[in-house]
């Protein structure tokens, strides 16, 4: 069975909600999470977190010691260099990417689209070319030599510090789009602004308790019979960030 590793981008820099990856979530910070769900997968062999040299996230560093993952510590700004460097350091050939702002990720979801990755003989699959699945479910696999073209050749500041706009941009690649039967990108249960993280206390308070991998589909389930806690965070645009860095762009000599 081929297996890919699972790089997870973590530091507590956050513009929006500084220190977001360590704040607690039924007793566990949130990287924390995102780390025991990606090692709760069946098509992942390792998983890396890839963090800063900023003295601030010697935190992050120090948290996931003990956690049975490796760390790699890079680029503040320039997140497709870190992502590189940490998949050369570790000899990486399969990745997964994955951010720490996600602690509901699913691993069903993530093993879905490394299976579709490795059957279609893809470069790149995502479930994010077209969102189909809530903002929160994201998943991205690609090779390593996809990942070193993009290292040498992205130039604009929202392809380096978003890791993959250009991987999804380039069309020599074979890319494999990853499409749910429903179409559920109108739900939301990312961590970026304090009403996000109101959200996810409140859902993990439900859900945790009962079983600590909870699935999609529960989570589902219970913003459907508590619709005042899926209103919380109404209104917040997807992907903010990274249309924020394409205005940045646009702004770049």
């Amino acid at each position: 069975m081929r297996k890919a590793s699972v790089i997870i981008q973590a530091r507590m820099g956050a513009s929006r909600l500084p220190n977001k990856v360590l704040m607690p979530l039924a007793g566990k910070p949130v990287l924390e999470h995102v780390i025991c769900r990606c090692q709760r997968t069946k098509l992942v062999d390792r998983v890396i977190v890839a963090t800063t040299v900023d003295i601030k996230d010697m935190a992050v560093v120090n948290h996931v010691k003990g956690l049975g993952v490796d760390v790699y510590c890079g680029s503040i700004d320039d997140v497709l260099d870190r992502y590189y460097k940490a998949a050369e350091l570790y000899k990486l050939q399969n990745i997964v990417r994955i951010t720490a702002d996600c602690p509901m990720i699913d691993p069903d979801i993530v093993d879905l689209v490394i299976d579709r990755y490795f059957r279609e003989n893809a470069e790149y699959a995502s479930n994010t070319l077209q969102p189909t699945y809530p903002d929160g479910e994201d998943v991205e696999v690609f090779g390593f030599d996809v990942l070193k073209k993009a290292w040498l050749e992205a130039k604009m500041p929202s392809e380096r510090e978003h890791v993959t706009p250009y991987i999804s941009k380039e069309g020599a690649f074979k890319k494999v789009s990853v499409i749910n039967s429903q179409d559920l990108s109108s739900w939301r249960w990312t961590l970026d602004e304090p009403r996000d993280y109101e959200k996810l206390a409140a859902i993990f308070n439900a859900l945790y308790p009962k079983n600590e991998f909870f699935h999609m589909k529960d989570v589902l389930m219970f913003l459907n019979k508590h619709p005042e806690v899926n209103k919380i965070n109404s209104g917040i645009g997807r992907n903010e960030g990274y249309k924020k860095s394409l205005a940045d762009d646009r702004r770049a000599p």
